[in-house]
This record gives C-alpha cells, sequence and structure tokens, in this order.
C-alpha cells in the first residue's frame, strides 16, 4: 500500500546550536516518540560542537589548536572524519578551501573576541602554509608540522546536519529535511512521494526572500555568502570568509555560492572553495571534480546575475535534484 499523508504524523523539531538553530522536519507514524527524538537530535549536535567550536576553550578542537608542534594529538573519530574530509578538499582545491585560517578568523573578529588590528597584521604575514600541508591526520591522532591555528566553522555545521540525518535514521526515520541555519539535507521523499524543496537564499543583507527553489532527493545542500556575517572596514562590508592566501576577508567574492552533494560537510568545504575561488577558477574545478554550483554575483545597481554549473543548475534534471525559478 502507499504511503499518503494521511497515515502519517508531520513533526517539526528544532533546538539550539552554533549560535543558530537545527531543524528536522518529517513525517512518523502515530506514537512516534517526538519528545525522544528531539533529545536524540539536541545530543548529537551538542557532540559535534563540542568536538569542533572554536567558542569552547575546552573543545577537542582547541584542545588540538593548544597542542605544542610536533606533539601527536589523540582526536575523536568524528572530528577525526571531518578533519579527513576537510584536508582532502583543501588539497583538491589548491588550498582555497583551509581550516588553517583560524588566526585570521580571530584577528578579523568572526571568533569570540572583537577584531584586534596587531593580530590583523600578523595574520596578513605572507607565511601560509595550508592546512592539508601542514597537518598530518590518521590512526586516530594529529600532528601539527608548523605551528596554525585550526577553524572548522565552513565544514562543521555541514557534518553537524549529516549528523541530524545519521540519528533519525536510527530511529526508524528514512524520510525527512534537516538543516542547520542554511545548510540541509534532504532524505528520501515526502510522504506523498514528492522531493523536498529548498529554497536558495537572494543575498540581501535587509531581507529573506528566495531566488531559486530546488527540489532535493537523498542530497545535501550549503551556501556560503557575503551577506549574513561581516565586518566594516573604512566603509567597506568584508565578508567572514577568509582568503587563505591574504589571512583577510575576502575581495570581490561572490555573493554567494550554493553546492549540492551527496554529504552536507562536503556540500559545506566546496561552497566555501568555490567562494574562495570565484566563478571563473571555481568554475572551472567544479566542472573537473563533478561538482553542482550556483554562484550569484552582483551586477549593477541591485541587479544579481548567475553562473551555473552542473547538470542540475544546468536546468538538466537529475534525481537528486532540480533547479526552478
Amino acid at each position: 500500500m502507499s504511503k499518503t499523508s494521511t497515515e502519517f504524523v508531520r513533526h517539526a523539531l528544532n533546538g539550539p546550536t552554533m549560535g543558530t538553530r537545527w531543524s528536522a522536519l518529517f513525517f512518523a507514524p502515530p506514537g512516534f516518540d517526538a519528545e525522544a527524538a528531539r533529545k536524540a537530535l539536541q545530543t548529537a549536535v551538542n557532540e559535534v560542537d563540542a568536538q569542533m567550536s572554536t567558542w569552547k576553550p575546552d573543545s577537542d578542537l582547541m584542545r588540538l589548536n593548544r597542542a605544542p608542534v610536533g606533539e601527536r594529538v589523540p582526536v575523536p573519530a568524528m572530528m577525526m572524519e571531518v578533519l579527513r574530509l576537510a584536508l582532502a578538499v583543501g588539497k583538491a582545491s589548491g588550498g582555497a578551501f583551509d581550516i588553517g585560517v583560524g588566526d585570521a578568523v580571530t584577528a578579523w573578529g568572526f571568533g569570540p573576541s572583537a577584531a584586534a588590528p596587531n593580530l590583523i597584521r600578523t595574520a596578513m604575514t605572507p607565511r601560509r602554509i595550508p592546512a592539508h600541508v601542514a597537518i598530518e591526520a590518521g590512526d586516530g591522532e594529529v600532528r601539527t608540522r608548523v605551528p596554525i591555528a585550526l577553524d572548522l566553522n565552513g565544514i562543521a555545521k555541514g557534518f553537524g546536519v549529516d549528523r541530524l540525518a545519521e540519528t533519525l535514521a536510527t530511529l526508524g526515520v528514512r524520510d525527512a529535511l534537516v538543516g542547520i541555519d542554511g545548510e540541509m539535507r534532504a532524505m528520501g521523499l515526502r510522504p506523498d512521494g514528492e522531493t523536498w524543496t529548498v529554497a536558495v537564499e537572494l543575498p540581501d543583507p535587509d531581507r529573506r526572500a528566495p531566488h531559486s527553489v530546488l527540489s532535493l532527493q537523498d542530497c545535501a545542500v550549503a551556501t556560503s555568502g557575503d551577506y549574513r556575517h561581516w565586518v566594516e572596514v573604512q566603509g567597506r562590508r568584508l565578508s567572514h570568509t577568509m582568503d587563505p592566501r591574504r589571512g583577510a576577508p575576502l575581495l570581490d567574492a561572490p555573493a554567494s555560492v550554493t553546492v549540492l552533494a551527496p554529504s552536507c560537510a562536503a556540500a559545506d568545504a566546496w561552497a566555501t572553495a568555490l567562494m574562495v575561488l570565484g566563478p571563473g577558477k571555481g568554475g572551472e574545478l567544479a566542472r573537473k571534480v563533478g561538482i553542482d554550483a550556483l554562484f550569484l554575483l552582483r551586477g549593477e545597481g541591485d541587479s544579481i546575475d548567475a553562473c551555473r554549473v552542473g547538470r542540475v543548475f544546468g536546468d538538466e534534471q537529475l534525481p537528486t535534484g532540480n533547479a526552478e525559478g
């Protein structure tokens, strides 16, 4: 017998994490323990935050950052998984995605402390070795080869979304839409057999409005942009996304980059990498590695131009997603 929406109860759960909120939308048979699910989901994201936060001095990441160069530091399995993916995307992107920009993030005021001009000068010193070269991760331990401050903000939220999906799966929920802020992952289909719909946001700092709509099935989506978190320097708004080559916020970057991938952690990391590279080099790399990406660029006045890469955003329908609008 086919599923219908009347056979299931709709659940929309959410909670705090990583300075924002997580969400989970799914349909379950009557009698499903939603409160137990909410607690399990909250525990899952709490664990990610406890391991990978730069805002918690006792996190596993900050413990690693305090370790002497060359010392082998044990790290939890989840964090090791994230580190390995981050280093792989860093290498594949030529260092455009670099988790070794923690000093720059702190210096420019995107961490727990305010911006510090003396730290900015140090962060912008041309001495950078990318993290995929500077650290060694394997066998449950991490060793740094040079002084480096790691920051996982460009991948941790995406990984948190994946943990939400995995947690629901252990509870018997195979069809759901989960997310943290703008990073989302679709599992299966809705009870009526339709795909899950996710809006790609218009990169406007003053209002929330959709630019286009994605229909997703068993696929994750992440967006990196310049319009939600920024600092203003001499009247110029600078994005929170760091240029690893300069140790400073990106200049003349796309307004946003949206990426589709099987996992949200991968989509999150690649969205940042392509944001750094821009539509030219980034578009070429996306085509080379087979990534579906949407670059939104600021045109004259308030206009937004789009650069579309991949079959999904090129209006060729795939089972994993279809862009509309």
